[in-house]
């Protein structure tokens, strides 16, 4: 089974706020519409390099995320394209009435950045830990949910959603480093989800950076046992791919999907919506199981809300097993 990743050591890894801050940079030095807002958090975000270059577009409102928004609604209003970004608890659950009134209801065109999701918050704890964002943010109506895997999914992705017009909802995996997965040459559409390998016993949808490396490590450990994976990257949760999610139920038979957000309402709901009402197959989903965050490192964490290749792997022969029976 052939995968696409490209393997590299760890010093290869790049942070996708730099990847983020200076695909910005970019497209703004075509596009004057473009503007940035932040939350006292321009050093996290990878966003300083745009301050520097076009700092009359540049906005720190502080430590005022619902106000953040607000402006960002303003601006859209009057022809900018807004980049506002905060940590993904903060965009979610400070942010989520101007976010769903003053941008996705007012039909405005701004992009909100959720960063350090799920248990990569690691160190700020279980307040900063946004296990519930994508279940939020699924609920508003016409919104654009995007989570990319790696360094090259995550440029491509973002020039689609600046020149996309609508509100939409970024979330960004701050930390580690992460090792890229795709080359240059791949390419990337919002709402169509990234086949990584193909198989016939068992399909794996993940989305995010930490996920999709798991789930590679998962798919080719499975493959070494004689199990044939498919793999796919869904990196737009919202509008979800439900062609790819058919397709792969009708040849592998069995879903398995991973996510670093409450198993309930994020991508493993929305992929269950897709099977009930058009496939009913075997699914099983990994992801957090009704709980809070809490302090630790990011392997203690993936340890202990079952995040990792070895869990993700068990819950594979299980979701076998009850396809076969």
């Amino acid at each position: 089974m052939k995968y696409r990743i490209k393997r590299s050591t760890d010093s290869d890894g790049q942070e996708l706020p730099t990847v983020y801050g200076s695909q910005l940079v970019e497209m703004a030095a075509e596009d004057d519409r473009i503007v940035v807002l932040n939350a006292d958090l321009m050093k996290a975000h990878g966003t300083v390099p745009f301050q520097d270059k076009c700092p009359e577009r540049t906005f720190d409102v502080g430590v005022a995320e619902a106000n953040m928004v607000g402006v960002a609604a303003g601006l859209s209003a009057v022809g900018f394209i807004p980049f506002p970004a905060t940590f993904a608890c903060f965009a979610a659950r400070r942010t989520f009435d101007q976010f769903f009134v003053s941008a996705a209801y007012a039909r405005q065109n701004v992009k909100l950045t959720g960063s350090d999701p799920g248990v990569t918050a690691i160190f700020n704890g279980g307040t900063h830990m946004s296990f519930e964002d994508v279940g939020l943010m699924r609920t508003i109506p016409g919104l654009v949910i995007c989570e990319p895997s790696d360094p090259v999914s995550l440029r491509k992705l973002l020039a689609q959603i600046t020149f996309r017009y609508g509100s939409s909802y970024l979330r960004l995996h701050r930390r580690p480093p992460v090792t890229p997965i795709y080359d240059e040459s791949e390419e990337f559409e919002l709402g169509r989800g990234k086949l990584i390998a193909d198989g016939e016993d068992l399909t794996i949808i993940a989305s995010g950076a930490l996920m999709v490396a798991e789930a590679i490590k998962t798919a080719e450990r499975l493959s070494a046992e004689g199990i044939s994976t498919a793999l796919i990257d869904m990196h737009t949760v919202k509008p979800i791919d439900e062609e790819i999610i058919i397709e792969y139920a009708r040849k592998t038979g069995a879903v398995l999907t991973v996510e670093n957000h409450q198993v309930r309402n994020g991508l493993g709901s929305a992929v269950a919506e897709v099977l009930t009402d058009r496939r009913p197959v075997p699914l099983q989903r990994v992801g957090i199981e009704d709980e809070f965050g809490e302090v630790g490192t990011l392997a203690y964490l993936q340890q202990r809300f079952g995040l990792t290749a070895d869990n993700i792997a068990v819950q594979a022969r299980k979701l076998l097993r009850r396809k076969l029976s």
